[in-house]
């Protein structure tokens, strides 16, 4: 598709149009589409998220972000911890990785996960189906997904809020990307620490 085509189509107009038409649709759309992206995490979140709350309002486009994001992810820990011990799911347990990052999180618990939900890059379906291999108890894990994706959801819901903005004010863009860098940077590196502890503790058995 041609640059200028796009560049046409996003204005500040246009989009309102869109988060409208999105609207109309009420809150399945909205909390249908974090739900389906814990089972498909190939699907961009943090647009699910920066559009729910720019039809729906802050606070309700991030109440139904969040039911649906914790939601799959519940879906996703039950299913794996239900059939992992299953032929079919069986090889992500013999996977070394897996296997490590598992054992790592039957000794350490909440604080980690709590920790690696917070943040919208860390490769949350990899979180939720290890959890689900893993000892940790299914209340303590709800526990880390409603509080930790509660915190990434609302930065992500505050951040996108009003989408139309972000094309008639390049200063309020250039402070969006800057937050959205931060907090890839900051879970990248949360994420990179605990898998050097994973390793170190490995080694030491």
């Amino acid at each position: 598709m041609d640059l200028s085509v796009i560049k046409e189509f996003l204005t500040p107009d246009n989009l309102t149009e869109l988060i409208q038409s999105y609207r109309s649709f009420g809150p399945i759309i909205g909390i249908t589409l974090p739900l389906i992206e814990a089972f498909l995490p190939f699907l961009p979140l943090f647009i699910f998220v920066m559009v729910n709350a720019s039809a729906y309002g802050l606070w309700l486009g991030f109440l139904f972000s969040w039911i649906g994001a914790c939601s799959g992810a519940m879906f996703v820990f039950w299913i794996v911890r239900k059939y992992g011990q299953s032929r079919a799911l069986g090889f992500l347990k013999r996977h070394k990785q897996v296997r490590k990052f598992m054992d790592w999180l039957n000794r350490h618990g909440f604080g980690p996960l709590f920790l690696l939900l917070c943040f919208p890059f860390t490769p949350s379906s990899v979180v939720n189906i290890v959890a689900g291999l893993s000892k940790i108890s299914f209340y303590q894990y709800a526990l880390a997904v409603f509080t930790g994706k509660m915190v990434m959801i609302f930065t992500m819901s505050f951040v996108g809020y009003d989408i139309p903005s972000l094309i008639k004010q390049p200063i309020r863009t250039a402070i969006v990307l800057l937050i959205i860098f931060i907090l890839w940077f900051v879970g990248k590196r949360i994420e990179i620490s605990i898998n050097r502890k994973v390793e170190k503790e490995h080694q030491h058995l």
